[in-house]
């Protein structure tokens, strides 16, 4: 079906390479973004919550973006985090998104502050009447410590043409499913978490915003065009050997147990910023083992 605006199936939330310094690799951003067009994800969303956004400076968002450009060049959308708990910095942020010419963006819902439901109408209200670009919305409870209802959902999508999408990481499906009856037709709805995709898509979600697809994006991407072509047995079998690293990806903080992986595959170095660690050496080999043993699984 025709969609209001369609970043994807498979869109996956970026780490940001880092120096052991702390600095970003830049060279790295490069590579990683080339390989993951390469290898399935449909749009890359850059500076989110496994980017390690809030640790990010705005200049070095600005050559995030100029650095990811280069390497996709048009092949895939970007998308870009531009979201906080001040809906006049969310403001800016999303007047910069669009200054600097991103695809979409990706915006929380405020996180700390623990806004009502009308709190948050009139947050994404701001947002949405400030930028042209297409909006996707982010429920995320476990870190925002509220849960945007779907009659809100509804509301702004039914409003505002530019909000297009919501990424939803939370595990209520009877939710999901409010949010297909109430929602236009022409709205989308990305799973936020890896192991919830093709549960979420079997009540009408349309791809996810992806960790895991760092690692297997053409195994997950041939999931949801299997589930989508009727072959719900393959769509299942792929879900079924792909969990054990869905869940092991977060065994830790994100982005610390992917970085590990991408080092461990030699694509980047696995430092992340402060106050985040890298995993210890019995954590990594219990990773690794979990990976290869997927690896394995798929042959």
């Amino acid at each position: 079906m025709a969609y209001r605006y369609d970043c994807g199936e498979v869109i996956t939330a970026m780490v940001t390479p880092m120096e052991k310094s702390g600095a970003i690799d830049y060279d790295g951003v490069e590579s990683l973004a080339a390989h993951l067009v390469s290898s399935g994800s449909d749009a890359l969303l850059v500076a989110g919550t496994t980017g390690e956004s809030p640790c990010l400076t705005n200049e070095e968002e600005i050559e995030l973006v100029s650095s990811v450009k280069r390497a996709v060049q048009n092949k895939a959308k970007i998308i870009l985090g531009a979201g906080s708990n001040s809906t006049q910095s969310a403001i800016e942020y999303s007047k910069f998104a669009e200054k600097e010419g991103v695809d979409a963006i990706l915006s929380v819902v405020p996180y700390y502050n623990k806004p009502n439901q009308r709190g948050m109408v009139e947050h994404f209200s701001a947002i949405a009447q400030s930028t042209s670009l297409p909006i996707i919305l982010y429920n995320i409870p476990g870190r925002t410590g509220v849960n945007m209802q779907p009659e809100t959902v509804a509301y702004l999508a039914n409003t505002y043409k530019n909000i297009v999408a919501v990424k939803q990481s939370f595990a209520d499906m009877d939710k999901i499913t409010e949010l297909k009856m109430m929602c236009p037709e022409d709205f989308i709805i990305y799973s936020g978490d890896d192991s919830l995709t093709l549960p979420m898509m079997s009540i009408g979600a349309h791809g996810v915003i992806s960790v895991a697809s760092h690692l297997f994006g053409a195994e997950i991407k041939s999931m949801i065009r299997n589930f989508k072509a009727g072959e719900l047995i393959a769509a299942q079998n792929m879900h079924r050997k792909l969990y054990p690293i869905f869940k092991e990806l977060f065994s830790a903080p994100n982005p610390i147990p992917v970085k590990a992986l991408l080092a461990y595959k030699g694509l980047i170095n696995e430092y992340v910023r402060r106050p985040l660690v890298t995993l210890s050496e019995d954590e990594k080999i219990t990773l690794q083992r979990v990976y290869d043993s997927v690896k394995a699984e798929l042959g």
